[in-house]
């Protein structure tokens, strides 16, 4: 130990003094360089494999986060064009109340009716609101149907083609008045009783003639989808499609067309000089009228 001891001593004073084991400390430490890569394999190969499991979790978790933001912002998306696609739909519907010279009510569809074999739909509006049973029902394309049942906030709305409805129509092209009855699930509306060589073509726009006193004149209604006639048979099969969206929109125009609220016809005119009158008595015999009574 000793020995040993002084060679080191004696190896620090050579090097300090005359430097002349730098040449064999740089040849000792090339001999050595691979085995102290060898022997930091372990170490190198451990951080790796940590670097790796921690970059890998940290990317699941970006991809995770990422998802999330797409899913939200993919909602957000659609919630933005339901609005959007909402108001374009209000402005026309107050742009159909502007055209028509009647009060209404804007509503919104709640849910359809219970009863699976009926068109209905139920609306948030009620008798609260001054929703009466018969006033009709429109959006921005034309009649939608009409209210049947009435709630303090709710209102039952029987839609055009529900298979008990009926409404008076008017041919816009050739004048021709009929009454368009819904089919139920089928979602279109049919010309019943119509002679076979009546003035109706495919493509003719049928508008409400008004003749029943519920809904107002000249709101369409439907277009002529087809028109059926057949020889043997003394009435046309003529169906039709509604112009309005009747399954498609959310928001609906109730019109509150009530006779009640119409103002009362204008007393006839009274003649301050009226003519005499001719009691009974000998003939040419007049008298006055009593102006007492």
């Amino acid at each position: 130990m000793m020995f040993f001891a002084l060679i080191a001593v004696a190896l620090l004073m050579a090097d300090s003094r005359l430097r002349s084991l730098a040449t064999v400390r740089q040849a000792v430490g090339a001999a050595l360089y691979p085995l102290q890569v060898v022997a930091m394999l372990p170490r190198d190969g451990f951080f790796a494999v940590t670097d790796y499991f921690s970059s890998l979790n940290r990317l699941n978790g970006e991809n995770q986060r990422m998802r999330e933001q797409q899913v939200l912002n993919a909602q957000m998306l659609q919630q933005a064009r339901q609005l959007l696609a909402e108001n374009l739909h209000l402005r026309k519907l107050l742009a159909a109340s502007e055209r028509i010279a009647l009060r209404s009510v804007m509503s919104e569809i709640l849910y359809d009716a219970r009863d699976p074999f009926s068109r209905k739909v139920i609306i948030d509006r009620g008798a609260s609101h001054g929703i009466e049973p018969g006033q009709p029902v429109i959006d921005d394309l034309g009649v939608v149907g009409q209210v049947t049942r009435v709630f303090p906030f709710t209102s039952e709305v029987t839609l055009l083609t529900d298979k008990d409805h009926a409404i008076p129509v008017q041919v816009l092209r050739s004048g021709v008045r009929s009454v368009a009855y819904g089919r139920g699930q089928s979602g279109v509306l049919e010309l019943r009783f119509m002679a076979s060589n009546a003035d109706i073509q495919k493509g003719d726009v049928l508008l409400t003639s008004g003749i029943d006193g519920v809904y107002p004149a000249g709101l369409a209604v439907a277009t002529v989808a087809s028109v059926e006639s057949k020889t043997s048979d003394a009435f046309a099969r003529i169906v039709c499609l509604p112009s309005a969206g009747v399954s498609r929109n959310r928001q609906l125009l109730v019109l509150l067309a009530d006779t009640r609220s119409l103002p009362p016809p204008p007393a006839p005119a009274v003649d301050p000089n009226p003519p005499t009158e001719i009691r009974s008595g000998r003939p040419g015999q007049r008298e006055s009228r009593d102006t007492n009574r």
